[in-house]
């Protein structure tokens, strides 16, 4: 349909202490002739290392980064650089901060978003893939002021998922927040419009889409 790249993450596979699909992930990529992002239950550098040769072109770190061992991001990006190397911040908000949350958005960290998303690009990260557990899945908006605070705050791209309803929420939260990308899940997978309907959209009220 269009798509410019494809985030594939397990969500759960660290909460269940669950093996990556290895496997699953090969097919895919087989199948794929775009830029393919895969993560979930990501610990170690050999993970990245496997999930590099299973054809994976970036891969996503989160509960592991930020509950155990921040330094994996710098490894991670001294060895695979820094352009294979996503964070994915899930932020939830309280009345005056964000926090980090892990495991799907089920385990506090204490962590601010803000200084995280600093962290990370200063530890090598590449890109922030970011979600709200406020907004995630219930297709009534996005969080656009975390979106804003979190682009504005750092240098690298960041992708923002977590809201689209309808085609206005992606229009008005590219408009307000300018983030390098948007990740579509439930608009997509409830078959609610295709790809092609959010790019002639977002083109027909002048903004710039990949074809």
């Amino acid at each position: 349909q269009g798509a410019d790249e494809v985030m594939y993450i397990d969500i759960v596979a660290s909460l269940y202490q669950r093996e990556i699909l290895f496997n699953e992930i090969e097919k895919t990529a087989n199948e794929l002739f775009i830029p393919f992002g895969v993560g979930g239950g990501v610990k170690t550098i050999e993970d990245f290392s496997k999930l590099f040769h299973s054809g994976a072109d970036k891969v996503a770190i989160n509960t592991y980064a930020v509950q155990e061992n921040p330094e994996i991001i710098n490894q991670a990006a001294e060895i695979f650089g820094n352009q294979a190397v996503v964070v994915n911040i899930e932020a939830k908000r309280w009345e005056h901060w964000y926090e980090c949350y892990t495991d799907c958005g089920r385990i506090q960290s204490g962590k601010d978003v803000m200084q995280w998303a600093k962290e990370v690009e200063s530890r090598g990260a590449g890109e922030i893939f970011l979600q709200c557990v406020d907004t995630d899945g219930r297709q009534r908006g996005f969080d656009k002021e975390l979106a804003k605070k979190v682009v504005d705050s750092v240098s690298i791209p960041v992708v923002v998922s977590s809201g689209a309803g309808i085609l206005e929420d992606i229009k008005e939260l590219i408009e307000y927040a300018r983030p390098s990308g948007v990740a579509i899940s439930s608009l997509l997978h409830y078959d609610k419009c295709t790809i092609k309907d959010i790019k002639d959209y977002l083109r027909n009220n002048g903004i710039e889409v990949s074809k």
